[in-house]
């Protein structure tokens, strides 16, 4: 193998999910070789990843993975300089015992990745958190939420919103341990992540989008939403991996947008979906991104990545062709 080739490998861990897959796609683009984490290499809804680039056959080597077990992460992980730990669950509705299904999984999952990370000498962590780790406490509306905002684990157990549990201790831990073993850990936090999909399966981000076009909710909250589109999100990980001055936590969440706006925007590109129909108000808190900008980073306009989704959805059949 080409010297150069071995020097640029790198592992993605949920290589098969809604951001890793486009983050696998543009590894690829960029020459290196990709180790990408899954549960099952023979899931039919991990086929689409040796069809993301030409370069796939040679350069993309799929491990099966339990995050839970350290042996098989430290197995993915040899020999790389870099990882981009992308995997985790994510649960919209009430889960049975969260401490076991969610909690565990993501906290006990990132330790065994940094772990595996020190052993390997690996000189670089990217970390994706979200801004349910930023954005989640009681205090947060009104309020101008940058990249020194977390989210209330506390708030979040009394709540019981276990998926921004689980983000918010998963990042803590990382940030922590990144600093007590001198790991280089950088973490970055998407918002709502929309644009078109390259695996099978339809994602948690996706569907708030699709919810809004068919007719789901009749009634919603007046709030601002933040988006970005996926291929960004890919963009920013390659970008805070490659920058050596890239340090801490980026909030990753550019498109700012009232409700109300948004779904006058969508009644005017695609006017004959069931849109809801009432809003009642409510406070916002305020997302920055400008941490993330300042480092090079650009991003599709709201319009561009609604567009690019909503076709995407209707060509795949997951909503009409109203």
């Amino acid at each position: 193998m080409d010297p150069a080739a071995e020097k640029k490998r790198v592992c993605v861990t949920g290589a098969g999910g809604f951001i890793a897959s486009w983050l696998v796609k543009l590894l690829l683009s960029k020459g290196y070789v990709v180790h990408g984490t899954v549960r099952d290499q023979s899931d039919p809804k991990n086929a689409h990843l040796k069809e993301l680039h030409p370069a796939a056959t040679e350069n993309l080597q799929l491990f099966k993975v339990d995050l839970l077990d350290y042996e098989s992460v430290a197995s993915s992980i040899t020999g790389c300089e870099g990882v981009f730990h992308v995997a985790s669950s994510v649960f919209l509705a009430r889960v049975p015992n969260p401490e076991a299904k969610v909690i565990e999984p993501a906290v006990t999952g990132t330790l065994n990745v940094l772990k595996a990370c020190s052993q390997a000498k690996v000189k670089r962590v990217v970390v994706v958190s979200s801004i349910a780790a930023v954005a989640v406490s009681p205090d947060a509306k009104d309020k101008i939420l940058d990249e020194d905002a977390w989210s209330d684990a506390e708030y979040c157990r009394k709540i019981e919103t276990w998926y921004c549990l689980s983000k918010t201790l998963a990042e803590r831990e990382a940030m922590n341990y990144g600093e007590k073993h001198r790991l280089d850990v950088v973490t970055v936090c998407p918002s709502y992540v929309i644009g078109p999909l390259l695996q099978p399966t339809l994602n948690a981000s996706s569907m708030v989008l699709i919810n809004m076009l068919n007719g789901t909710h009749n009634s919603m909250e007046n709030i601002l939403y933040y988006f970005v589109d996926v291929r960004d999100v890919a963009d920013a990980l390659y970008l805070v991996y490659e920058k050596p001055e890239a340090s801490g936590r980026y909030i990753c969440g550019p498109c700012e947008v009232k409700l109300s706006d948004l779904i006058h925007v969508l009644r005017s590109l695609y006017p004959n979906y069931k849109y809801p129909e009432k809003f009642t108000e409510a406070k916002s808190f305020t997302l920055h991104s400008e941490k993330l900008e300042k480092l090079g980073w650009r991003y599709r306009t709201l319009k561009e990545s609604l567009i690019d989704s909503i076709e995407f959805y209707r060509n795949a059949g997951l909503i009409d062709n109203a």
